[in-house]
């Protein structure tokens, strides 16, 4: 993808949650010399913790961010309804499930997507950053390759700077990257791990036993790295 935006310096939109890959991310499109612009969403989930954590790793970098605040308010997912319950492991043993579990939020990276491509339309970026990946994670319909490559379709027949032959095009750099990958990765980047918030729970410390912090752990162990949050597999 050849590089534009004002000025000399290529621009980008940066989709920052607050996780681990979101952050890793960031600091990559920074190594690749972009003006990055990050985007945080507080969606009324269930808890903010991961949204002070992004802000702290924006401001870290020292890029620049707005927090987008949107409600959903037909909710449909443990990570918006409190009244259910999120999905967890029992004991040592990890429940896994077929199919999609409940902590997925209802088309919510096309949602975030759409401010994205607005946003870096106005701000002449042609990168959008996502931290998505399909390994060693939980089913997501809109974390897979082949979500992305339509997306990026739409934008050109889409948008403005589509149609102009200008382009936006949605980076993921990680998707096919496995968790230990990209911790790996995050370590060479000299990512701030310790800022960071995977756990779908609030609270001062994570929970260590939802989804997110069992793959965090798992990745951590097989990556040989320490998590400064001190979330461990049994």
């Amino acid at each position: 993808m050849k590089k534009k935006s004002i000025g000399n310096v290529p621009r980008a939109v940066v989709l920052l949650s607050g996780g681990l890959d979101s952050a890793v991310s960031l600091y990559l499109a920074k190594n690749r010399d972009f003006d990055c612009r990050c985007l945080i969403f507080d969606y009324n989930q269930r808890h903010k913790r991961e949204i002070d954590s992004a802000i702290s790793i924006a401001s870290v970098v020292k890029s620049p961010y707005q927090i987008l605040r949107i409600k959903l308010p037909w909710k449909g997912s443990s990570l918006l309804d409190r009244k259910t319950n999120i999905i967890q492991r029992v004991g040592k043993k990890h429940i896994y499930f077929r199919g999609i579990p409940n902590t997925y939020v209802p088309a919510r990276n096309i949602i975030f997507l759409s401010f994205a491509i607005s946003f870096a339309e106005t701000i002449n970026a042609t990168a959008i950053f996502i931290g998505a990946h399909t390994h060693d994670y939980s089913d997501y319909p809109d974390c897979r390759r082949a979500f992305f490559q339509e997306v990026n379709k739409m934008i050109k027949v889409g948008t403005k700077s589509g149609v102009e032959g200008r382009g936006i095009k949605i980076m993921t750099p990680l998707i096919s990257l496995s968790k230990s990958e990209i911790i790996k990765l995050g370590v060479k980047l000299g990512v701030p791990f310790e800022l960071t918030w995977s756990c779908y729970r609030g609270g001062k410390k994570p929970c260590g036993e939802c989804d997110s912090c069992y793959f965090r752990a798992k990745g951590f162990a097989e990556a040989g790295v320490l998590d400064p949050l001190g979330n461990k597999q049994d």
